[in-house]
């Protein structure tokens, strides 16, 4: 790089680089994704995803950012939701109704503990393929 001429110049850019990353962790401290393809509408992820934006307003619950994506191909899960909270292992749910989605957001979100009971195996942990 042009601007790094010494080691202190390094030791500067690499805090920096380790403050902004820390900063976007901590905005993000958890992520809430919605998939959202043809099949995850179809069997109501718009309901879901409502219901998780619902939960982040009433419960006022801050640091968590939700997205939406497309189809992952374990469509007979859907609607399927994945709860990635700081460094721990993402947690992906299925059949994920309104009320479902209010309850991870309580349990998971809020208070740290996945629900396990709605939780299914991840890609490698034995799909629906």
């Amino acid at each position: 790089m042009a601007g790094i001429k010494s080691l202190e110049d390094l030791q500067r850019v690499r805090a920096e680089a380790l403050e902004k990353r820390r900063a976007k962790a901590t905005a993000g401290r958890v992520q809430v994704t919605v998939f959202m393809g043809t099949c995850g509408i179809a069997a109501g992820a718009r309901d879901a995803m409502r219901a998780i934006l619902t939960a982040i307003e009433t419960e006022k619950l801050e640091g968590v950012l939700v997205r939406q994506t497309g189809c992952i191909g374990q469509c007979t899960w859907e609607p399927l939701v994945e709860v990635a909270v700081a460094d721990a292992p993402p947690v992906r749910y299925g059949r994920v109704s309104p009320e479902r989605a209010a309850r991870i957001m309580r349990e998971h979100v809020a208070g740290g503990a996945p629900v396990a009971e709605y939780a299914i195996p991840t890609q490698g942990q034995g799909s629906d393929r």
